[in-house]
């Protein structure tokens, strides 16, 4: 598979590269970056994290705000971060932020017109770790994290294939999209009318009926605008103890949704990942 490098910048004695690529999944060229810490520059295979960001997001927005690459240096982690959606011209689209392009909700659409390119979770889950092992000094051990749309990707995907994660972990994740304004608009669009079909990629209802634990982190912050309507942790929580999941679900006082709160925490997060994927 041919990619194209974007672009490369020195950090922590590391490479934060960007790169393009046509990606069969998704029918559209697609942007990537990865952060290799300088560990793999030295012949050694490093652990990976992929990181799934928000609605409107992009590539970027994680790399450079989240004040991670520090910690992944230290720590000996590779970070990809994809783009949350498919994008081009051709490429279905909404009016609003919270559908179409920037808001991919990390699911494989079957409704038209969606169904042509937005298959989200194949791309995270397949064709991208296929990628990136493939091109780049990197193990087949991987953690997964997000933030928002993207924490209730990484919990989802991370439930739906325990077998492939050493942990997952997410800020103010989407818990129970099946039941919000967010959730049940992009599922209709995206995946129809059918709510058995929506509970396969939600993330209280796997969490619910899991017999299977991957390791789990999830931080909210309690001024957060969106907690009650859009993020309801409340309902996560108690999904775990039906199944007895082994869920570590932090509330914090004055945090909100912004990066601003996931830069307080993201330190605790890469350690969290480095204690499982060394294991």
């Amino acid at each position: 598979m041919t990619i194209e490098n974007l672009s490369v910048n020195k950090s922590f004695g590391g490479w934060q590269k960007q790169y393009g690529h046509h990606s069969k999944t998704l029918n559209c060229t697609m942007r990537f970056a990865i952060y290799l810490p300088p560990q793999a520059s030295n012949g050694k295979k490093v652990p990976v994290l992929y990181w799934l960001s928000g609605l409107t997001c992009s590539d970027e927005n994680f790399m450079q705000k989240a004040g991670a690459l520090r910690i992944a240096a230290e720590l000996g982690i590779a970070i990809v971060a994809p783009d949350t959606s498919p994008r081009g011209e051709g490429v279905a689209d909404d009016e609003g932020y919270d559908l179409g392009q920037g808001a991919g909700f990390y699911v494989n659409a079957t409704q038209a017109p969606w169904n042509r390119h937005y298959h989200m979770y194949d791309y995270v889950v397949n064709e991208l770790p296929e990628l990136i092992e493939a091109t780049f000094p990197v193990s087949q051990q991987r953690s997964i994290s997000g933030h928002s749309m993207g924490g209730h990707g990484a919990l989802t995907i991370a439930m739906l294939k325990p077998e492939r994660y050493s942990s997952m972990s997410a800020f103010s994740p989407i818990n129970n999209p099946m039941t919000c304004p967010w959730g049940k608009k992009a599922f209709t669009a995206y995946l129809g009318k059918d709510k058995a079909t929506w509970a396969k990629h939600d993330a209280s209802e796997l969490m619910r009926q899991a017999t299977q634990f991957v390791p789990v982190k999830v931080d909210q912050g309690l001024s957060d605008d969106f907690l009650t309507e859009q993020l309801k942790p409340e309902v996560l929580e108690a999904a775990a103890k039906v199944s007895n999941y082994p869920l570590e679900l932090n509330l914090h006082e004055g945090y909100d949704h912004s990066y601003y709160f996931i830069s307080s925490f993201i330190e605790e997060h890469l350690r969290f990942h480095a204690n499982h994927l060394n294991k």
